[in-house]
């Protein structure tokens, strides 16, 4: 079973962590924020693609950027770093940064996937999505390694 992970996770560009995280954080379960978004209908987007295009890969995570704990079986993705340090109201603490928690839906192939931002990745273009294999099944098998042609919206 190592075996083919290591592999198929060879195959996916990897997302990198920071290493300056804030030291205060917590194993305990995120405290449960209420944000506001808009959500995009599928009445105004038949056709089921996103505003952002880019590649969407697949990373194992743990401790994310945004200071939580996750599982490879979460619904999670990274996001560049050009894009998680850039998002309005960010700052030198990426754990406060605000697009953490933020709800987007990817687009692939005629297929769709929706996941909570928790981290930043480093390898990732500006518009790249970087997914928990769970979430990267979705919209492809995990020996695809690299989708090009996703595309997303925030919700």
């Amino acid at each position: 079973m190592k075996r083919k992970r290591a592999a198929a996770a060879s195959k996916a560009k990897r997302c990198k962590p920071r290493g300056d995280y804030d030291d205060s954080v917590t194993t305990s379960k995120p405290a449960t924020t209420t944000t506001t978004a808009t959500k995009t209908s599928t009445a105004s987007n038949p056709a089921g693609t996103g505003k952002f295009k880019g590649e969407a890969t697949y990373y194992y995570t743990g401790l994310v950027a945004c200071g939580t704990y996750h599982k490879d079986s979460e619904y999670i993705a990274a996001v560049a770093d050009s894009r998680f340090d850039s998002y309005p109201g960010a700052g030198s603490n990426p754990n406060k940064n605000p697009i953490c928690g933020k709800r987007v839906r990817a687009y692939y192939k005629g297929k769709q996937v929706e996941v909570t931002i928790r981290d930043r990745c480093i390898g990732c273009a500006h518009n790249d999505l970087d997914f928990t294999p769970t979430a990267f099944k979705k919209l492809a098998p995990l020996s695809d390694g690299r989708l090009k042609g996703m595309t997303w919206d925030y919700i």
